[in-house]
């Protein structure tokens, strides 16, 4: 009862204390499970681990010690990393991939193959591992997975091209990496531990792409069918697809040996490209269980090692050798193979090439597969698990210590964040989001009404379900470049909330909240001024224009008197409200809570505002004239 409590408690200690350092979460648990694992045999008085994954007997008593008896612990190791792939499954969009340079695709394709030859090359020349080992190796190392990547984009502002590169690499690559080392293992298992083509071999490699890619399809669809008529009440419906995962990762393991891995990675690509209700409640729910997951899974499998398997990689030169070349001869070679025709710059290959820390699917699987095949007697198999665990140690403890250093080396940190994020989808926020589009501007919306973004997703806008109480924003890759934060929503408390959990975040360059019915009636500016968006208009003025007339303007500035008489008539017009000040270099500045600071003598600058357009622009003299009649 100690070590499994033991496991759960230290696993969440991990993430937490990785979330406040900033660093990949791996990095601590693998630390702690050696400690409590093969390190703590140095401390304790009969030699034994703190924490032992495996039930073992003590002596010729009738007692033991451990956690999962036989081959238990292969069984649990199986279904956590069918979970964590079915999760990482709903990732996966086509539509989205499809926007993504052809660097990324020929990187999963050509680079993993530039990868798995080399390392399966420089594994058997250098280690003399076996061929069969040695590309078993190589396969577990073709993953970056995101899990990994995500700390690194989260803390360092990345220029576009680079952030994207890293992030589809790190979602796609994963479940690829898992085909590719099952595929391996069948053959090494089918051929009498050799990679020798024999009818077998090719039978096992047809049965798991059958009977894995067609039952992940078929339970895909029907899974889907199953939410859309509601044929699960709400309550259930989360522990009722974890439940159906892991059948159909079963059903189809026993249809075709390892099939499961890839019958559950196509289960969840085909719900994340249907329009599946409530998705992000099932994507948070799953988030929560692979978090767990992986938590209790590392700390289990670094536990699980030996120090005679340390020793392994400390006694001898070849292992630091073997990652000397994957990290600084393979990886580069890998990039610059796959993005010769592409429209990275040399130093965005550079660090693109300096960024590949490996995850959980690599360390994991490795455990799983070295154990298996060193219970059978390979020769080499003993290498598998510390070889890849080595490799994952390695590369998450050198990108997460030199990321920002070689970012800034190598010039590819942008400047400043240009997106914008805008939480609300209603009518008026998506004809702001519309305005801002068309101005050359990165726009993301967020809602946790799935009918309001689909309105949003449907004029080409990018949109996101999502409640921000329950869901942390900071973990969507999409919003790597926002710079700036709208809170547009119908709730003061919302609007108040998201300044308050997401300016340091998004709002790096400006966080505004609409104003409330209380603030715009006081007389004294409110405690947050910076942060109002429109000191004369909340909710209602920007839904009322919006419903007057669904348009922005522009309206050409003569000076700064004109700026404030015109400020001045919007305020007291019933259906238009304003929104920038556009400056002649194109950038738009929000009219917070004191536009009259905002200098626009010089220059020719445009009012932006939303709702019912303004008689033809008159100049200030005019104005002055009609001032009365308004």
């Amino acid at each position: 009862m100690e070590e499994l409590a033991g496991i759960i408690i230290l696993g969440i200690f991990a993430q937490w204390f990785a979330w406040r350092v900033k660093v990949p979460a791996i990095l601590p648990l693998i630390v702690i499970g050696l400690l409590v694992g093969p390190l703590s045999t140095l401390l304790t008085a009969d030699g034994s681990k703190l924490i032992s994954p495996i039930f073992t007997m003590v002596g010729d008593t009738d007692e033991g010690r451990g956690l999962f008896p036989g081959e238990s612990l292969f069984y649990f190791v199986s279904l956590a990393i069918g979970i964590i792939l079915f999760e990482g499954g709903l990732t996966l969009q086509f539509r989205e991939v499809r926007e993504t340079q052809r660097s990324i695709l020929r990187l999963i394709s050509i680079g993993s193959l530039v990868t798995f030859i080399g390392a399966g090359l420089a594994a058997q020349f250098i280690m003399n591992l076996g061929w069969s080992v040695s590309f078993l190796f190589a396969a577990l190392i073709i993953v970056t997975g995101p899990t990994v990547i995500a700390p690194i984009l989260q803390n360092i502002p990345l220029n576009r091209n680079v952030s994207t590169v890293l992030k589809w690499e790190g979602i796609l690559i994963d479940p690829l990496g898992a085909l590719v080392a099952v595929l391996v293992f069948e053959f090494i298992s089918s051929t009498d531990h050799g990679l020798g083509f024999t009818g077998e071999a090719v039978r096992t490699f047809v049965q798991i792409i059958i009977y894995g890619g067609t039952l992940g399809f078929l339970a895909g669809y029907a899974l889907f069918q199953i939410i859309k008529r509601e044929m699960v009440p709400h309550y259930l419906l989360n522990v009722f697809i974890l439940a159906y995962v892991l059948f159909i990762f079963v059903v189809s393991d026993q249809l075709a040996h390892e099939s499961g891995l890839l019958a559950v990675v196509v289960m969840g690509l085909v719900l994340a490209n249907k329009d599946v209700p409530r998705i992000k409640e099932i994507l948070s729910f799953k988030e929560s269980i692979s978090v767990l997951l992986i938590s209790i899974l590392f700390i289990l499998l670094a536990a699980n090692m030996n120090m005679s398997e340390l020793r392994l990689l400390t006694e001898d030169w070849r292992p630091l050798a073997l990652f000397g070349v994957v990290i600084l001869v393979l990886r580069p070679l890998a990039v610059f193979a796959s993005t010769a025709r592409g429209n990275l710059s040399f130093n965005e290959k550079l660090f693109i090439s300096w960024v590949g820390p490996r995850g959980i699917v690599a360390a994991g699987i490795a455990s799983l597969f070295g154990l298996k095949l060193a219970a059978d007697g390979v020769p080499g198999a003993e290498y598998i698990t510390p070889l890849v665990f080595m490799i994952v140690l390695g590369t998450v403890l050198i990108n997460a210590t030199t990321a920002r250093f070689v970012a800034r080396m190598l010039k590819v940190i942008q400047d400043t964040s240009s997106g914008v994020l805008i939480l609300g989808a209603n009518d008026f926020a998506i004809t702001i989001a519309e305005y801002l589009k068309s101005e050359g501007r990165e726009v993301f919306l967020v809602d946790s009404n799935s009918s309001n973004i689909r309105r949003a997703q449907e004029k080409g806008l990018r949109a996101i379900v999502s409640n921000i109480y329950n869901s942390d924003l900071s973990d969507e890759y999409d919003l790597l470049d926002v710079g700036y934060m709208l809170a547009l929503t119908g709730s003061d408390d919302v609007n108040a909330y998201a300044i308050s959990r997401y300016e340091d975040i998004f709002g790096e360059r400006g966080a505004y909240r609409l104003i409330t019915a209380e603030e715009m009636k006081a007389k004294e500016a409110p405690e947050d001024a910076e942060h109002i968006f429109s000191r004369t208009d909340d909710f209602i003025n920007f839904s009322e224009a919006h419903r007057e007339a669904a348009m922005v303007h522009e309206q050409k500035l003569f000076g700064q008197q004109h700026f404030l008489d015109l400020l001045l008539r919007l305020e007291r017009e019933n259906y238009s409200v304003p929104l920038f000040v556009k400056a002649p270099d194109g950038t738009l500045q929000v009219l917070s809570a004191h536009p009259e600071e905002i200098d626009v003598s010089s220059g020719e600058y445009c009012l932006v505002y939303l709702g019912i357009e303004l008689p033809e622009a008159a100049r200030p003299k005019e104005l002055t004239e009609e001032r009365g009649e308004l």
